[in-house]
């Protein structure tokens, strides 16, 4: 198992490279998932399109727990697999699948039983209620589903194969494409299922994905060990996975947290500001694909060659990465800013709106450079078994600088000074966290569990 895919001993760059690419295409088929559905939604009516509204948070809470799974699942195997400790890998990447089974069945469980009183609490009338119950029970039914493809997902990259990955998100995005119009809307053989079409469609991918990420981890390539059942070195596992998890979930959900209190400031000040800040989030989510992509790269690489005591190799591909995504943000901003009145117009025909997102374009991505290494170096963390530093830098980031500047700006300038505040705290993050990165060293102690296999 160990260095199969030339983590430890092949030129960084083209290791790298050869990593992110693949990851890409994951990413455009998370991104996929989410526009095709509401996509088709949209077509029932508004009142189907605001129930599938609703769901996001709850299924953003989720996702957010099964990245931080994920997170804890690619730095702990890839040490292991670093240290060429193959058995201790493929035991405890069976006790993170069996742990992240049974938590998200148990939150699924509980989530479907309080469907009306939660959603009542989030704002759903009575017209909505109906369609929301419809969608989530069935989404409630596959979220474990999801959470064990995606953690085994990560299982498989922190191998450094990031190919199978992609090509199984992938088929999952085309199985979800031809499925949704079919049950959605009836067409041919099919039942007019509408929004209960859209969530069997999606529990489909979900079960075709899965069995093939199955596939590759169990049989191919013998990645999981069925160890017999020890609450003892199961616990260890769990305490081992979730030093990085529970952090790491945490951090996904800080930035929800921080765009929702922006978009509050903004109704405040003028509601088109409020749709183009959300049309310039969409944007910057693909904006940011290469710096997503080459993160999901870093942590195994950075993780593997740890484990195998390479510790400048690991610290020379994080400072590579650093200086890579802002010189290419930057390159792929300059276009953009030049682009910035007709990008907008392609999103609104409302003056307002293209004003705000107009200057959003020109603003807010260039200090997307500065950002990319932000990521990169929170991220990164986790590798290095500090997950609350990562924490805590996002934390400062969003909540001691950003916001503070946000409300400052607002109050200043209005809608533009407080969307001057995000490329301000970036640029200002953005040297802070290679500063840090530059500095960075492994601890001379990492959490240390006993670890019990009994076979």
């Amino acid at each position: 198992m160990r260095d199969r895919h030339g983590l430890l001993s092949q030129p960084i760059g083209r290791v790298l490279l050869n990593m992110s690419l693949p990851n890409l295409i994951g990413i455009l088929t998370i991104l996929g998932f989410s526009l095709v559905d509401t996509f088709f939604i949209s077509q029932l009516g508004t009142e189907a399109l605001a129930a599938i509204s609703f769901t996001f948070p709850v299924t953003l809470i989720v996702s957010s727990i099964a990245i931080g799974i994920g997170a804890g699942v690619s730095t702990n195997l890839g040490r292991l697999i670093g240290s060429g400790n193959s058995p201790k890998a493929k035991v405890f990447l069976h006790d993170a699948l069996l742990i992240t089974f049974w938590l998200i069945a148990a939150l699924s469980l509980l989530g479907s039983l309080f469907i009306g009183p939660l959603f009542t609490l989030l704002g759903a009338n009575d017209d909505s209620l109906p369609l929301i119950r419809d969608y989530m029970f069935l989404w409630y039914l596959g979220a474990p589903l999801l959470v064990l493809l995606m953690v085994g997902n990560q299982g498989l990259r922190a191998t450094g194969d990031t190919k199978s990955p992609a090509k199984i998100m992938a088929l999952a995005a085309v199985i979800n494409l031809v499925l949704d119009p079919l049950l959605i809307f009836g067409l041919g053989p099919f039942p007019r299922l509408e929004i209960q079409g859209a969530a069997i469609a999606t529990l489909i991918s979900w079960v075709v994905a899965l069995s093939l990420s199955g596939y590759l981890l169990i049989i191919k390539r013998n990645l999981v060990d069925f160890a017999e059942f020890n609450l003892e070195r199961i616990h260890c596992n769990w305490r081992q996975l979730a030093h990085i998890a529970q952090p790491a979930a945490l951090m996904n959900l800080l930035n929800p947290v921080a765009n929702a209190i922006i978009m509050a400031m903004l109704a405040r000040i003028d509601h088109s500001a409020v749709a183009a800040f959300g049309a310039g989030t969409r944007l910057e989510s693909v904006l940011l694909i290469a710096v997503m992509a080459l993160s999901s790269s870093l942590v195994p690489f950075i993780a593997q060659n740890l484990g195998a005591g390479q510790t400048e190799r690991a610290r020379d591909a994080l400072m590579l990465s650093l200086r890579f995504v802002l010189v290419f943000q930057t390159l792929i901003y300059l276009p953009l800013a030049l682009m910035a009145t007709p990008i907008a117009q392609l999103f609104s025909k409302d003056p307002q709106v293209i004003e705000w997102l107009s200057f959003y374009i020109i603003a807010l991505p260039a200090a997307y450079g500065p950002l990319g290494m932000v990521i990169l170096t929170a991220t990164s963390l986790n590798a290095y078994h500090r997950p609350m530093s990562s924490l805590v830098l996002n934390v400062c980031r969003l909540f001691l600088l950003l916001l503070p500047l946000a409300a400052l700006g607002s109050y200043l300038g209005g809608v533009k000074g407080l969307l001057l505040a995000l490329p301000i705290t970036n640029a200002v993050m953005g040297i802070a966290c290679y500063i840090l990165a530059s500095r960075i060293t492994e601890p001379d102690t990492t959490p240390k569990h006993v670890e019990i296999y009994k076979r």
